[in-house]
């Protein structure tokens, strides 16, 4: 039983630099598109930062951390009036959270492989594994985190950033209808990751793209 706890802690000790880097650099790109289209809410609120405490929720960090599924940060504020098409922009905004992840999933693969040549011939136990080891766990999970971060979501269930992708090509109305569904969402998104179908759903790609990757 100790021994499972402790591999727990420690696994879970090595998961929060990659949880927080993912959850912050992708609301931060969520900040950074809506302020480059001409929308200064998030500037304005102070999100435009790197500042992992300023976009940190507590429960759905630890939710990740637990899940390794399904989690949330603060969400950026966004006012799509500032721009000039609201739809697209809503669209681009939406996408640059999960292509920010996909980039870092893309990162952290390459410095794994440098980490992997810079342990060659590396003897288990000795000073220079101690600290090669846990910097190579930290960038293969940073790979899964951001991945599973990304294809979660682009689900298209609103509110998650796959739904306003997915609203940019319904007719208006039905787009406010379908939005208007976001109440419901994450309750939605809890019933199918406790029923087991979310991970179905997530897992496939997760697991392609991080072997593809790793």
């Amino acid at each position: 039983m100790f021994p499972d706890f402790s591999q727990t802690m420690q696994e879970i000790a090595l998961l929060v630099v990659p949880v927080l880097m993912a959850v912050t650099f992708h609301e931060a790109a969520h900040g950074y598109v809506a302020n480059w289209l001409g929308d200064p809410t998030a500037r304005l609120a102070g999100r435009l930062t790197l500042n992992p405490l300023n976009h940190l929720d507590v429960i759905g960090t630890l939710a990740f951390l637990l899940t390794r599924m399904i989690g949330w940060a603060k969400p950026v504020p966004v006012d799509p009036r500032y721009f000039r098409d609201p739809v697209k922009g809503m669209m681009l905004v939406s996408l640059a959270g999960p292509a920010m992840n996909f980039l870092l999933a893309v990162l952290c693969a390459l410095a794994a492989r440098g980490i992997e040549y810079m342990g060659r011939g590396v003897v288990e136990g000795s000073l220079a594994y101690s600290v090669l080891a846990p910097l190579l766990y930290m960038c293969a999970a940073g790979v899964q985190v951001n991945i599973a971060l990304g294809v979660f979501n682009m689900l298209p269930v609103p509110p998650l950033d796959g739904s306003n992708v997915l609203a940019a090509f319904l007719p208006p109305r039905l787009a406010v209808r379908y939005q208007g569904f976001g109440r419901w969402g994450f309750l939605l998104l809890i019933v199918l990751a406790v029923a087991g179908v979310l991970g179905r759903l997530i897992g496939p790609p997760v697991t392609y793209l991080s072997r593809m990757l790793l």
